[in-house]
Parts: structure tokens; C-alpha cells; sequence
């Protein structure tokens, strides 16, 4: 068996010096493959923190909206003329969606930055690949 693995490994050296198909530097694959998984855990990095900042910012938009309708409801009284119990309401309603509005673009923010963060990471490395096989294909 050993012969025939020995025979057959032979075989491709012969075709591949027939051929002239360059030979592979495995030292320099495995350090570009190292770095295209450095790239990628530092890309899932920065979306998981970007995913834990969303989570943060939900929970606190939440607890504030809790405390906001929590002091609103103390301070509605519905008694009075039914023009001032619609103004109270109108200004509640306005005031729940200033603040929906504004959690919103927000939450959209911190989404978008951690997005573009986690792509620029895997963006950089396509682009050092890219330059580390030009650089290969220009010595040779």
C-alpha cells in the first residue's frame, strides 16, 4: 500500500512539473486562512456587541416608557370639561409618539453601526486577501 500512495503522489509531482503548475507555499495559505478567521471572529464580535447594545437600548427604552406612562396615568384626571380631558389626551398620545419616534431612529442607529462595523472588518480582510495574491502572482 505504502508503494502505491508513494506511486500515486509521484504521479501528480510529474504532472503538475509537466504542466509547470506552480507550487503552493502551505506556510503562507494557512497564515492568510489564520487571518481570514481572525477577520471573521472579530466581525462576529462587533455584531454581538452590536446585537447587546440594541438589547441594552431596548430594555432602557422600555423602563423610561414604563416610568413616562407610569407619572402620565398619576397625573390624569378625567374630570373636568371634556375639552381639557382631550388636550390631556392629545398631549399624552404626542408625547408616546415623540418618544416611539425617536427609540426608533435610535435602535435604527445603533443597528446600522454595528452592521457597517462587522462588514467594513470582513471588507478590509477581502482587500488585504486580494493584495496578499497580488502580491504572490507579482514575485513570480
Amino acid at each position: 500500500m505504502a508503494d502505491a500512495t508513494q506511486n500515486f503522489t509521484d504521479m501528480f509531482k510529474k504532472l503538475g512539473e509537466q504542466f509547470k503548475v506552480p507550487q503552493f507555499d502551505m506556510a503562507k495559505i494557512m497564515e492568510q486562512q489564520q487571518k481570514n478567521l481572525d477577520a471573521l471572529t472579530r466581525s462576529w464580535q462587533s455584531a454581538a456587541a452590536g446585537a447587546s447594545a440594541v438589547a441594552i437600548k431596548q430594555r432602557e427604552i422600555l423602563e423610561a416608557a414604563v416610568k413616562q406612562m407610569t407619572e402620565m396615568a398619576k397625573e390624569y384626571t378625567p374630570t373636568g370639561n371634556p375639552q381639557e380631558i382631550l388636550a390631556k389626551q392629545s398631549e399624552f398620545a404626542k408625547k408616546a409618539m415623540e418618544a416611539a419616534i425617536a427609540n426608533t431612529k435610535d435602535l435604527a442607529e445603533l443597528v446600522q453601526k454595528s452592521s457597517t462595523e462587522a462588514l467594513q472588518i470582513i471588507q478590509q480582510r477581502m482587500k488585504d486577501s486580494f493584495e496578499e495574491i497580488r502580491g504572490g502572482l507579482d514575485k513570480k
